[in-house]
């Protein structure tokens, strides 16, 4: 019988969110982006400042030379290393209309004509260094890139990145002269830790394209000016938005307002919460109705389930 005497501690629940949290932030849905093919075309590098903090902005005049196969892979490496679990936005604006958006006309500008790359990406430059203004925000190095061959689904695709680096670190270095070593510090960017960064998929156009987005900050006022401020992005209505959503009013069914209604003990809600992620681990289509019988299984709990919009 599903409906148990609770008697388990106010501690587990904790447990149970974190539990479920590995499963609604990662739904099972067909992975869309491949780079095995990527290629690294054009790259232009600006440092971007804060203006509240009296710092400034600084403008390369021309495209950065990669022309050191061991330097692409690196790059390639830390540019695309992050975005290992797609989750894809378009541009908007706040009117909705997003073709006022900034961010989408340089990308329009830069796929539509390409030689004007490097003027775009000083344009988002200045643009980013405008909004720079809450003291919280960091200084960093801030990279423009052409890719070619992106896999977006089964097709090639050019992409734009747009990313940021925050963060120095300091590495030692050996080098060896004649029978001696010198051994010295220097600072520079770890490849394993993008802090920002976003990829431009220059498909579905008329919709404000294919947008994936990294950021490493913290939930802070300084962490939304990235999305929302400076990309301006809303998500899209796909698989894996659709996923999640419907998850989290399951997960909020299952772990807030059932206990409400119902004597569940914490191992019964982990049960019904398993089952909910199993069946999109198991099907390929949803069914409303096989969902709601394969889930909830008690007429009762299908009927709450129901009213809660689940």
């Amino acid at each position: 019988m599903l409906i148990k005497q609770n008697n388990e501690q106010a501690g587990v629940l904790i447990v149970l969110k974190e539990y479920f949290w590995i499963f609604i932030a990662y739904p099972t849905i067909p992975y869309m982006l491949q780079f095995t093919h990527t290629q690294l075309d054009k790259l232009s590098v600006h440092h971007v400042g804060n203006q509240t903090n009296d710092e400034g902005l600084y403008l390369s005049k021309a495209l950065t030379d990669v022309n050191d196969d061991r330097l692409e892979e690196l790059l390639l490496r830390f540019f695309l290393s992050s975005f290992t679990t797609p989750e894809f936005y378009s541009f908007t604006f706040s009117n909705e209309d997003f073709r006022l958006n900034p961010l989408y006309h340089f990308a329009e500008e830069i796929f539509d004509q390409g030689s004007s790359f490097h003027l775009q990406s000083v344009n988002l430059a200045k643009h980013l260094y405008e909004l720079s203004t809450h003291p919280q925000i960091k200084s960093g190095d801030l990279f423009v890139v052409y890719f070619s061959n992106v896999t977006y689904g089964e097709e090639a695709h050019d992409a734009i990145g747009i990313f940021k680096s925050e963060s120095r670190q300091a590495f030692l270095k050996l080098d060896q002269h004649s029978d001696d070593f010198v051994l010295r510090h220097e600072d520079g960017i770890n490849i394993d830790k993008l802090d920002k960064g976003c990829l431009i998929i220059n498909t579905e156009k008329d919709s404000g394209y294919r947008v994936c987005v990294v950021d490493k900050s913290n939930r802070s006022a300084e962490a939304q000016y990235w999305k929302d401020t400076f990309l301006q992005l809303k998500a899209c209505r796909d698989e894996y938005h659709l996923t999640k959503e419907f998850l989290g009013i399951t997960k909020n069914f299952v772990t807030q307002q059932l206990s409400e209604e119902f004597e569940v003990s914490k191992a019964d809600q982990i049960d019904l919460l398993n089952r909910s992620v199993a069946y999109f681990k198991t099907h390929d289509t949803f069914d409303k109705q096989e969902f709601e019988e394969e889930v909830f299984q008690d007429n009762g709990l299908i009927k709450s389930a129901a009213a809660a919009g689940v």
